[in-house]
């Protein structure tokens, strides 16, 4: 589909993305910022990756539902993302929490919408949109569109084949054969496999498609009941009954083997994938010029790499299958597997591998750091070693089950 044609059709959504959660699990990394403005692969946030599908599938109408520690992601939205025409009818919104409809917090994700249920009445959009801001994948959601149009359905959700042993950490889908959604459960310990696949099961990606007359009446009646308030333990299983409810089998737009959608939602998760961004072949590509990437980029320098090793006693500034931001230096340090954000200072002698570097941290000379993920403005003190010594290391640091050494952003190392 061309780019008018998907902006013709995509005028009748409006996109709600559900950015208020605390993400507990990505501690300390979410100590002062919600999940979805946590820095992620170099240059970007989290909600980088929901937001740049909207706007290669030509969504103009967003709205992004904050409640925790909002600032930071107020600011990234405000600098980044103003890229919106009002004279044409488009905007990029941040709402946060209002208690416009009670005294109450968002309770739950459908609880979020419904306590914005004005805003949604005002604009009227025939098509209501609900997004995750704190996923990381491709997709083009017009097509999403499309077959929701196409089954005629009240809901559509987007779902992704999964290993059936893997698939109860999720919220399983059920489907007939004509992809009509005839059952959902959170985290079932059996879960219901595809027909014609019985290893595989549908997991829903926390992605929903609805009619917007509908979808509001749900989450009125919602409101007045003792539940959860949530879309895949209330509002979902509820419409099943009633209404017509179809999944959507994701196709993924990053042109790969394998389907790429990622829960960065603990911190082994989010080193992991820092990791295979940084891989010879990594499983996401952020470099494809059709589906642009979009963020919000400060005016750093490029990055510079200096002293070679002949030069003043053996020092080496280098890095290798690594990424590195702008404004970047390593002077006379090595850096290998690793990811550097914006203005990181690595002095001489350092050595940085398998390790996420945030923001202006600097690492001092003779430093010894591996599977690290070091938040922003950290001077880290020479001759400092991470992650050699864990027991050592979880005296001082947060220490994954799996030996990820965290630190918290402004932590300082005596």
């Amino acid at each position: 589909m061309n780019k008018e044609k998907k902006l013709a059709i995509m005028k009748n959504v409006l996109a709600l993305i559900l950015a208020g959660g605390k993400g507990e699990r990505l501690h300390p990394l979410t100590i002062h910022r919600a999940k979805p403005a946590v820095p992620f692969g170099g240059k970007y946030r989290i909600i980088d990756f929901t937001l740049s599908n909207c706007i290669n599938s030509q969504i103009r109408k967003i709205a992004v539902l904050t409640q925790y520690k909002s600032l930071s992601l107020h600011r990234h939205l405000t600098l980044g993302w103003n890229l919106f025409s009002a004279e044409l009818g488009e905007y990029i919104l941040t709402i946060p929490a209002q208690q416009r409809i009670s005294e109450d917090w968002y309770r739950g994700t459908a609880d979020a919408v419904y306590q914005n249920v004005y805003m949604i009445e005002r604009e009227a959009p025939p098509y209501l949109l609900i997004l995750s801001g704190d996923h990381v994948y491709k997709m083009d959601y017009s097509e999403m569109y499309e077959f929701h149009l196409s089954k005629g359905a009240d809901a559509t959700i987007s779902v992704i084949e999964m290993d059936s042993k893997k698939a109860s950490d999720f919220g399983v889908v059920e489907v007939n054969r004509e992809s009509r959604v005839i059952g959902f459960e959170e985290k079932p310990k059996k879960p219901k496999t595809i027909p014609g696949s019985p290893r595989q099961s549908y997991v829903s990606m926390g992605i929903y498609l609805f009619k917007t007359e509908e979808i509001v009446k749900e989450l009125k009646d919602d409101a007045l009941r003792d539940t959860a308030h949530d879309f895949g333990k209330n509002i979902i299983p509820d419409m099943i009954a009633r209404r017509k409810v179809f999944a959507y089998n994701f196709k993924d737009e990053n042109k790969k083997e394998a389907k790429y959608w990622r829960d960065v939602g603990n911190l082994d998760a989010y080193w992991e994938a820092n990791m295979d961004l940084a891989s010879v072949e990594p499983l996401f590509n952020l470099y494809d010029k059709e589906w642009p990437l979009r963020t919000c980029q400060g005016q750093y320098p490029p990055a510079k790499f200096v002293f070679a090793q002949e030069y003043k006693g053996g020092r080496l500034g280098i890095a290798l299958d690594s990424i590195l931001s702008g404004g970047c230096i390593i002077s006379g340090g090595k850096i290998q597997n690793s990811v550097l954000s914006p203005d990181v200072r690595v002095h001489s002698w350092a050595e940085v591998r398998e390790s996420v570097i945030m923001e202006n941290v600097d690492i001092g000379r003779y430093c010894k750091i591996r599977r690290a993920i070091i938040d922003k403005d950290v001077k880290i003190p020479p001759k400092t070693v991470i992650g050699y010594d864990l027991k050592k290391d979880a005296k001082r640091f947060h220490v994954t089950p799996s030996g990820i050494v965290a630190i918290p952003k402004g932590f300082e190392i005596g």
